[in-house]
């Protein structure tokens, strides 16, 4: 349980003390993520974060992506608890890479991302992705100075997600479906996902698609390209 977010809060027990805490390390947070967002528009660069439950397919999309959308410099921030292994899957494929390890906190916050910001040559690019630590809880709360958040849903988890973790897709400009390749195999059901979602987030835009086979790829690509055109746009 990370003692640093909302999580570590015992609702049954919690004290106006606790809650006070919590709000102002939320404010401080918010303060540090609009800095960054200021950091990351004064080098034209859009911001995305992804955000999931362990094992969606994040670092998986974002190799695909570095491989695939070679028009624009892509950079990336990596959250885990500890190792730098997805840092360096990245940095295999020609992205610079930033691991970020966050020890017993399950989520990056906008000071993590800012240090993270630092180390990486922002002049150089266009799109910066923000792996956020696996969970679909905890990092919903803290805005880490992003553009846009993202969250996956893989087809092994269950169609019912949005609904029983709210906050993240409330949240999240974009669901991505994710492993498609295996429907034939699980049970899961797309359409029951996106009512699911459609619930929580009407305006969510949604994508279905397979790192693995490239299904759907083109669809994110083109999303993300197009993201990114507007963003720089409304810059000038």
């Amino acid at each position: 349980m990370c003692e640093e977010c909302g999580c570590s809060i015992n609702h049954k027990e919690d004290t106006h003390k606790e809650v006070v805490i919590f709000k102002k390390v939320l404010e401080k947070n918010d303060h540090q993520a609009e800095e960054n967002r200021r950091h990351f528009e004064e080098h034209g660069v859009f911001a995305i974060n992804l955000m999931s439950s362990p094992g969606a397919g994040k670092t998986s999309l974002l190799e695909r992506t570095i491989e695939l959308m070679k028009d624009l410099r892509i950079g990336v921030i990596e959250g885990d608890l500890e190792t730098d292994r997805d840092a360096q899957r990245i940095r295999a494929k020609g992205a610079p890479a930033v691991q970020i390890s966050t020890g017993s906190a399950c989520h990056l916050d906008a000071f993590m991302v800012h240090k993270g910001i630092h180390d990486l040559p922002l002049e150089e690019l266009d799109l910066v992705f923000i792996e956020n630590v696996g969970n679909l809880v905890c990092p919903a709360s803290y805005d880490v100075g992003a553009h846009m958040n993202v969250v996956l849903l893989s087809v092994v988890e269950g169609d019912d997600k949005p609904e029983k973790y709210p906050v993240m897709f409330k949240g999240a400009q974009l669901m991505v479906i994710t492993k498609i390749d295996l429907l034939p195999f699980v049970d899961f059901n797309i359409e029951r996902a996106i009512n699911s979602a459609r619930k929580v987030n009407p305006h969510m835009d949604i994508i279905r698609l397979s790192a693995k086979t490239g299904e759907g790829m083109e669809d994110w690509l083109d999303y993300i390209r197009f993201k990114v055109r507007a963003y720089k746009r409304a810059l000038v």
